[in-house]
């Protein structure tokens, strides 16, 4: 199945992590700029990352990807290589609903360039096509403009604003959801 879940667009790939990956993905952690917002991470200690952990870490999504739980995407640069970010989709529900959610983080240095739009259309394309979800919701944070205008930008709907959805910054906090559907 992991062989399946790749797509290419114009300048970007994006597809499961591989052992392969570990060089360039601590390369671009390392070369993250000084936190520009509350929800940028900046640059962070990459000391404990080391290359088996890496190894461990990618064993998880795939078993992730086996147990249809979360697949958890790279985002490479189609001629550079470089690892520009990392997207999930986590199933929230199958049965009679097919219901996901997305998740992306692009690493700051690459912002402003329309690598994001870019790379969750690829992202939708395989939750719709190949893993078979109908509905995508993304779940925003409130003051998170640049994350909204993301999920517009690719077609994602308001639908609500859900109380106390998320425990974050030691207390739970209020969620924008965000919604595409197959079409």
């Amino acid at each position: 199945m992991q062989q399946n879940l790749y797509a290419e667009t114009k300048r970007l790939i994006i597809r499961p992590y591989e052992n392969d990956d570990y060089s360039n993905w601590l390369h671009q952690h390392e070369e993250r700029l000084p936190s520009q917002h509350k929800y940028d991470q900046g640059k962070t200690d990459m000391s404990e990352c080391t290359e088996v952990w890496f190894y461990q870490l990618v064993e998880r999504h795939h078993e992730m990807i086996k147990e249809d739980d979360c697949y958890i995407f790279g985002v490479f640069h189609k001629d550079s290589g470089d690892h520009i970010g990392t997207i999930d989709i986590s199933t929230l529900l199958r049965y009679d609903f097919q219901w996901g959610r997305i998740g992306y983080t692009l690493h700051n240095h690459f912002w402003r360039k329309g690598f994001g739009k870019e790379a969750v259309q690829a992202a939708l394309d395989i939750a719709f096509k190949k893993l078979d979800f109908h509905r995508i919701e993304a779940h925003i944070n409130l003051d998170n403009d640049a994350s909204v205008h993301l999920a517009k930008s690719v077609g994602m709907e308001f639908e609500c604003v859900r109380k106390g959805f998320i425990y974050e910054f030691e207390e739970w906090t209020d969620n924008l959801v965000y919604f595409i559907n197959a079409t």
